[in-house]
């Protein structure tokens, strides 16, 4: 994966429920893993805005209901500083889901995305209402 300008604080750990924002049927996803995370002994995993997640849907339509997808965070609560000093927060967790190379399932996206996940999957941008 592509790095980030900014230092994103990891603030989704492992077991959260996020929010599905796309428009694939799926409502709640339970975060089961983060790819690409190399943590410490005895700390639990946790992501941040820009990484990709293994989630499990839990709250949905029937035919997405407890399968195990890929997803991208797309916007955390825990706020996170950028490169010029601005800090940046949203009222929400939630995620986007995508396959395997990090393009979205979904037609749409509703709510704000977060500029970094736009500079690490473009696709994602196209898909966007508004990227703050």
């Amino acid at each position: 994966m592509k790095g980030l300008k900014a230092k994103v604080s990891k603030g989704i750990p492992v077991g959260s429920l996020i929010e599905c924002a796309d428009n694939t049927g799926a409502k709640t996803l339970n975060l089961i893993s983060v790819l690409g995370y190399h943590g410490a002994k005895r700390r639990l995993p946790a992501a941040g805005v820009g990484d990709m997640v293994v989630c499990s849907v839990r709250v949905g339509n029937v035919k997405m209901r407890k399968q195990v997808v890929r997803a991208v965070i797309i916007r955390q609560k825990k706020e996170y500083r950028r490169a010029d000093g601005l800090r940046v927060s949203f009222e929400d967790n939630a995620a986007a889901i995508v396959n395997e190379k990090g393009e979205p399932q979904g037609s749409q996206i509703k709510g704000p995305v977060a500029r970094e996940v736009v500079e690490r999957f473009t696709v994602i941008g196209k898909v966007a209402n508004f990227i703050i």
